[in-house]
């Protein structure tokens, strides 16, 4: 079985003993700083580096912010463009869990000195990713409830 780099381009740790040597450029396995040439949604972005002849996305490791169809998914998208679009920020990556679900790269992005997705919680755009709802059934008595509390 051969791995699709072109759509896929980061290996997960599992897939570098078997294709490590077949990836037709660098697996990227520590910090680094690049270009944010594309806002893809509130919590990706796509980026240039200089080790790589092809732009690549990232998604931040740290949050979760809402798609982008939705009216909050566009504000947060429209902020973090504001914020990081054609901007050189810095990379830090956890070597234990680099690459996501969809083969994309996880990092943390720092914008002088400032963490990027910490930014976001803070200006409303994103929560905590270990705080994010994923497949999850809604408590609709509790939301209820706090309806009926104010």
């Amino acid at each position: 079985m051969t791995h699709d780099f072109r759509r896929f381009p980061e290996l997960t740790n599992s897939q570098m003993d078997v294709y490590y040597f077949e990836s037709p450029h660098r697996q990227i396995t520590e910090d680094f700083s690049a270009k944010v040439v594309k806002v893809m949604d509130g919590d990706t972005i796509e980026l240039r580096w200089q080790d790589r002849d092809f732009d690549f996305p990232l998604r931040f490791s740290n949050i979760a912010a809402p798609e982008k169809t939705g009216t909050e998914g566009k504000e947060s998208s429209n902020w973090l463009e504001s914020k990081v679009l054609n901007k050189e920020v810095e990379i830090s990556i956890n070597p234990v869990n680099r690459v996501g679900k969809f083969g994309r790269l996880l990092g943390a992005v720092q914008l002088g000195g400032l963490d990027v997705g910490d930014e976001s919680i803070l200006a409303g755009h994103s929560v905590p990713w270990d705080r994010r709802k994923d497949g999850e059934i809604p408590n609709f008595q509790e939301e209820l409830e706090e309806i009926g509390n104010n």
